[in-house]
């Protein structure tokens, strides 16, 4: 089956590998210059949705991206952006979509804390909306989610919540979505993703704060360690701040192994899993620009 991966510098690419391209990634000991994944979707006829952060929708054909050799490992240092390939201007990448009507109903979270699940409805549109936005707000993340699965926020005052997908209905291209987390003061949701329940007892959390008085600290835990709760809540806490941090630039939920990169796509090493919850995490140096799979 043919993928479409996204990195976290914005870059997009084609593989064909028999099984899901997170589990062949995982595989992949060597580290590369744009190797952090930030989304990964498969190719249904020959093409994939691109949701932007405007909650706007492209099809993007498999014809317009380079192919990766399928033993890896991926690098998409060539690979075009985006805005090379589609009309889509200065709107950031939120995710990736599969156009396959079978497929689970489309997640999405945003910046003010709104989930909505899509019910599927791709008819061959070139560009569709999928959420009818507030002002002010954005998608910053989006995963297919079957009711089973679980959709998880973490924002950026260092609160996680996870709900079930079955308590957010499905809801037509034009709809709004309705209440997901409930945001502190102040904050923005800083993460939006899916973990599949068959993926639920090996996904990691990610986290890094940062602070003007602090040096940053970054943590990965066990997704088990956090409990599930209701929609519109306000979740738990994911990062415990040292003195002089006040804020997580950083975060991402997916299968092992986590990665991260700098602002060119270069690889940062990252410190040992924390089992604790709402644990400080290990002091990490230098830039990082991104955390994914």
């Amino acid at each position: 089956m043919e993928w479409v991966l996204l990195s976290a510098t914005g870059r997009l690419a084609r593989v064909d590998v028999p099984e899901s391209a997170w589990v062949v990634r995982a595989g992949f000991a060597t580290r590369v210059d744009h190797d952090v994944l930030s989304a990964a979707a498969p190719a249904t006829d020959g093409a994939v949705g691109v949701i932007t952060a405007s909650g706007a929708a492209y099809r993007l054909g498999l014809d317009q991206l380079p192919a990766l050799q399928p033993g890896g490992p991926w690098s998409l240092w060539d690979a075009p952006t985006a805005a090379a390939v589609l009309p889509t201007g200065d709107d950031p990448v939120a995710g990736l979509m599969d156009l396959d009507r079978d497929a689970p109903p489309l997640a999405l979270g945003t910046r003010l804390g709104v989930v909505k699940r899509v019910a599927p409805e791709y008819r061959g549109w070139e560009s569709w909306s999928v959420i009818a936005l507030k002002e002010g707000d954005a998608v910053v993340g989006a995963g297919h989610a079957a009711d089973p699965d679980d959709l998880v926020f973490v924002t950026d005052d260092a609160q996680l919540l996870r709900l079930a997908a079955r308590d957010v209905r499905a809801q037509g291209r034009a709809a709004g979505g309705m209440a997901g987390i409930a945001l502190g003061d102040g904050a923005d949701v800083l993460f939006f993703g899916t973990v599949a329940k068959a993926d639920r007892e090996t996904a990691i959390v990610a986290s890094l704060a940062v602070g003007p008085d602090s040096a940053a600290t970054l943590k990965t835990t066990p997704f088990t360690e956090y409990p599930a709760k209701g929609r519109s809540t306000g979740g738990v806490r994911t990062q415990r701040f040292l003195k002089g941090q006040d804020r997580l630039a950083l975060a991402w939920v997916g299968l092992p192994p986590v990665r991260a990169c700098d602002p060119g796509g270069g690889p940062r090493n990252l410190p040992a899993a924390d089992d604790r919850r709402d644990g400080t995490g290990a002091k990490v140096y230098g830039p990082f620009f991104a955390l994914g799979g």
